[in-house]
């Protein structure tokens, strides 16, 4: 394969753009080869940010109630959140929304529909977040079934569960996961890559015909002294990654080493202290408000785009804006990135 084209690439963050203003917690963003960006707003619907830097907010038919939250973190926990995205085959947006606990599927003009709110005949829990792949299978990660998801950051707590849809409908496929997060696939969908944010650590299991997984292995270090959130593959094989409320950007090697490519915490006393309080299943609201850094506070994830799929889109809880940097490796394409959208 050559040299890791990451290796020992550290980003300046002097060298940082941004696109996007005004967003309400662009958790997850989406990338289409024209330049255009479609970012999650706590709002209620997607922003759509396009190549010329003009936006508009595209609601979804229910209203949130973000706004009206009185606190900080009731605008964490209440109303409709939507959280990740993935298109659909025709173009259409999944929105796994955090705070309806369901998936739903979004027409581009706004019109929304409940594709699932239960699953197994009881409420599905905290959906997260939302996959398709070349199959057009859907995967979701449901963190917790725990109302309150921050009540859910805790070491003694395994209740999310990955679950994937296709013609037979919606099954779970894997559980006993740390607060499941992002999902992916590396590029011959041969490993299913799983975020368990309160484990601290990348979990992947092989994925079969029929969508069961095996051979369940952490990737990378066993314990990030973090708790991760989003991932994405580059085009060498990188599974890159952000944690979050100590903010860093990360990328693991196909060697499962890793390398922090951003730290936008640098070893804060705040993180130290949210990590302390973890281990002694103390931590609070409180304890997680006071972390996180100036780039994009409580980094969520990382998108490539721009035509080169060279841009480095960063998207996060608590920013208003995308910061932005260029990449010395393409990203692995999603499936919708040559399916003529």
């Amino acid at each position: 394969m050559g040299d890791n084209p990451i290796k020992g690439f550290v980003v300046d963050p002097a060298e940082i753009r941004t696109i996007g203003h005004d967003l309400q917690r662009p958790e997850c963003i989406l990338a289409e080869p024209d330049g255009s960006l479609w970012s999650a707003d706590a709002r209620g619907g997607v922003v759509h940010i396009f190549p010329d830097g003009r936006q508009e907010i595209i609601a979804q038919t229910e209203q949130t109630d973000f706004a009206s939250a009185t606190d900080d973190a009731a605008r964490f926990t209440q109303g409709t959140l939507p959280n990740g995205l993935a298109f659909a085959r025709n173009g259409d947006i999944l929105v796994s929304n955090f705070g309806t606990d369901r998936l739903e599927l979004m027409k581009r003009t706004g019109e929304s529909e409940v594709l699932y709110d239960t699953i197994d005949g009881r409420a599905i829990g905290k959906v997260n977040f939302v996959l398709r792949d070349s199959r057009d299978r859907v995967w979701l990660t449901v963190s917790t079934t725990i109302p309150n998801w921050m009540e859910a950051i805790s070491p003694d707590l395994k209740d999310g569960f990955v679950a994937m849809a296709d013609e037979k409908g919606l099954r779970i496929v894997a559980d006993g996961f740390a607060f499941t997060n992002e999902i992916r696939f590396d590029a011959k969908e041969e490993w299913l890559y799983v975020v368990e944010t309160t484990g601290k650590r990348i979990t992947r299991l092989r994925a079969h015909e029929d969508g069961s997984l095996t051979d369940r292995e952490t990737f990378g270090p066993s314990d990030h002294n973090a708790f991760i959130d989003g991932i994405a593959f580059d085009a060498f094989g990188n599974l890159w990654g952000t944690h979050v409320m100590t903010d860093r950007i990360f990328a693991i090697t196909p060697e499962g080493d890793l390398q922090i490519i951003l730290d936008d915490d640098h070893g804060s006393a705040a993180g130290k202290e949210l990590l302390k309080a973890f281990g002694e299943d103390r931590v609070t609201p409180d304890l997680q408000m006071a972390c996180g850094g100036s780039i994009a506070p409580w980094m969520a994830s990382v998108t490539f785009g721009g035509p080169d799929l060279k841009n480095v889109y960063i998207g996060s809880l608590r920013g208003t804006t995308i910061p932005y940097f260029r990449s010395p490796v393409a990203g692995l394409p999603m499936v919708h990135w040559n399916e003529g959208q």
